[in-house]
């Protein structure tokens, strides 16, 4: 009798001991294991949208490419495909094939290791979500008890949309949408049956699977699904021999943006504004200020001005470096980039050279000078001598002595006709006058945030800037004096359609209404008399300046209209010349009209801004001597290139007499 009660109770204490340690382990896993509720306020990383002002898709931004869509949105074939590739008994089971386990449990033992996975659709959607994708018992163990959560919780349709969406494809498709615009370049919803076959055949194996990697391995799979489909008589004998007689064709690759340097550039600014976690996963809209249409004109008036540039070159075989060119457009008004082409070919070379390069600008500076000259009172007729001078230089024995390109002196000439004409001495005396100083400090005010050198030269360009500044600088002059920092988003928007970010532009008075008015007339001045007359085609308000560096390194026109500023660089990357006589009429102001005449198709004709206290005068170019005239300014204006005098502007209480 003891003996059978100490058999007894030591069978009841071992029961106890397994028991409790059983529950004792299912209870620790299951407090270790992830929240099944957290599901309810899952945000999977979502896609990131970028658009232009005009609603075109300029890019699409991520980590993983997901796009979540609803069930009932998904082809029944793929629903069922997918089924029957990855768990037939899946509307029947409770979350976990025991059979499928026990037999899986058999071959791993066989093999030494873990190599079947025995697992359903609701496992493999527990172990995307929730769990690491390692092999080892406990995290089986884990999958498993998930699965039996998610099954209480959730409808087996629910599930199933919850894996079509999350289960990863391979070649960076994460969801069904994804896989269908990556691989065959259409929505999910308008697949046919081979497509939905296809993607179902991926999830075992997607990088092996993937058309795009191995495209007959690929076919052979979808094949094997369609057989199964066939099979379990989910499609018809005739259904599935239509379907493997369908071959893969690779989508044409679109991940290149329409405006790819621009996207580069708002890409940089929302990283730092918002954050890259934010930007690249939480599914946001970026509505730019951009014009898919003027950046289309710019790529091609780029490509028009490099081809013609290279066919120049040819004459002279030791050229060998490749020229680039880079186009801005802002809007005088607000300071929206229109269009941004940052060089020749983003997929050769990303660097942008409208934002990031810095480059000499040449005579392309010398109207900042003379927009500060006007500021401190000089007028358009003001006197400045044309004639040798000499500075000290370097070293002291030997001065510095700039020299006009024409190599000529002219004597005493205005204001007006020196920046037209773009002669340096002038220029080089107007800042000694003026004062270096003050010259650094009003280009701050236009804008021009890179560092200036504080020496003569400055009049010259010899310090560099960037394009976009350059422009935004000239913008002032159409804008009443207005400077205002150039800007490319409007606005972005979270998932719920809510703004969280708009840009804060720094926007501020340059300079006077007055100058700048008279600024914009001198550099109508240029496309009339100066170094800008190809430009005379356009027949719209235009006014700008040409830009050459030493040796032909850079060519620049930064020219605006009332509505847009427009700057335009052209040289080679190494610094190299551009070829002879490849001045910035030559090699730049050809891409600036090209652009220009296709944006004034579709505008209407605008005036630039003349204040009520200003008058119009004919001088002499030379002189500044008023010219007698019994014409109105209208008619004036259309004589502005005659011989004997040029139409200026004038504040009545700053005209010469």
């Amino acid at each position: 009798m003891n003996k059978r009660f100490y058999i007894t109770s030591f069978i009841l204490f071992f029961t106890a001991v397994v028991c409790g340690s059983i529950a004792g382990m299912f209870l620790v896993m299951v407090r270790d294991l992830p929240q099944i509720r957290s599901l309810e306020t899952f945000q999977p990383s979502a896609i990131t949208r970028i658009y232009s002002a005009d609603d075109k898709l300029l890019a699409e931004l991520y980590r993983e490419k997901r796009d979540p869509v609803p069930l009932k949105k998904i082809p029944e074939y793929l629903q069922k495909a997918m089924i029957t590739a990855e768990d037939r008994q899946f509307y029947t089971h409770s979350g976990i094939d025991l059979k499928g386990i026990v037999r899986a449990i058999i071959t791993d033992i066989r093999a030494g290791g873990f190599v079947q996975g025995a697992s359903t659709i609701t496992q493999q959607l527990s172990k995307t979500l929730f769990l690491s994708p390692q092999k080892t018992l406990h995290r089986k163990l884990k999958e498993a008890l998930l699965s039996l959560q998610l099954e209480r919780r959730y409808t087996k349709d629910e599930i199933l949309e919850l894996y079509l969406n999350q289960i990863y494809f391979g070649s960076g498709a994460y969801g069904v949408e994804s896989a269908a615009q990556i691989f065959f370049g259409k929505p999910v919803s308008t697949l046919n049956l081979a497509e939905c076959a296809m993607i179902a055949a991926m999830p075992k194996a997607p990088s092996a699977y993937s058309p795009l990697n191995n495209p007959e391995l690929a076919v052979k799979r979808r094949n094997i699904v369609l057989k199964q489909m066939r099979l379990t008589r989910v499609i018809t004998a005739d259904q599935y021999t239509k379907a493997t007689k369908k071959s893969f064709v690779a989508v044409q690759n679109k991940t290149t943006s329409p405006a790819p340097y621009f996207v580069d550039y708002v890409k940089k600014i929302l990283e730092k504004k918002i954050g890259a976690a934010r930007l690249y996963t939480r599914g946001l809209t970026v509505y730019t200020t951009l014009s898919s249409k003027l950046q289309n004109i710019s790529d091609q008036a780029i490509a028009h001005g490099i081809e013609n540039l290279e066919q120049r070159r040819k004459k002279d075989p030791a050229l060998k470096q490749k020229p680039q060119a880079a186009l801005i457009a802002i809007d005088v008004r607000t300071g929206g980039i229109l269009a941004m082409s940052g060089g020749n070919d983003y997929r050769k070379s990303p660097f942008n050279r409208a934002t990031a390069a810095r480059r000499q600008p040449g005579s392309a500076f010398k109207p900042i000078l003379y927009a500060h000259a006007i500021e401190q009172g000089f007028n358009q007729a003001s006197l400045i001598l044309d004639a040798p001078v000499s500075f000290p230089g370097a070293t002291k024995n030997k001065p510095w002595q700039p020299e006009n390109f024409s190599k000529t002196f002219q004597g005493e000439i205005t204001l007006r006709k020196a920046l037209t004409h773009s002669e340096n001495i002038p220029a080089v005396r107007m800042i000694d006058q003026l004062g270096i100083s003050g010259v650094i400090d009003f280009a701050k005010k236009l804008g021009i945030q890179s560092r200036l050198s504080p020496y003569l030269s400055l009049a010259l360009g010899t310090s560099e800037t960037n394009l976009t500044e350059l422009t935004a600088a000239y913008a002032v002059f159409a804008n009443q004096g207005i400077y205002i920092q150039p800007y490319c988003i409007d606005d972005v928007l979270n998932a719920g359609n809510q703004s969280i970010w708009q840009p804060n532009s720094d926007k501020h008075i340059a300079m006077s209404r007055e100058n700048a008015a008279i600024m914009t007339n001198i550099l109508e001045g240029v496309i009339l008399e100066g170094t800008g007359k190809k430009a005379r085609v356009l027949h719209h308000p235009i006014a700008g300046k040409t830009g050459t560096t030493n040796d032909y390194k850079d060519a620049l026109f930064i020219g605006f209209s009332p509505t847009m500023a427009t700057g335009v660089w052209v040289g080679c990357d190494d610094f190299s010349t551009l070829g002879p006589k490849e001045t910035g009429s030559r090699a730049a102001l050809p891409i600036w009209i090209k652009f220009m005449k296709n944006v004034f198709k579709d505008q209407e004709y605008e005036y630039f801004d003349v204040p009520d206290n200003m008058v119009k005068l004919k001088i002499n170019p030379t002189t500044g001597k008023p010219v007698p005239t019994h014409q109105t300014d209208d008619q004036a204006d259309d004589l502005a290139d005659n011989s004997d005098g040029v139409v200026a502007l004038f504040t009545k209480a700053n005209q010469p007499r």
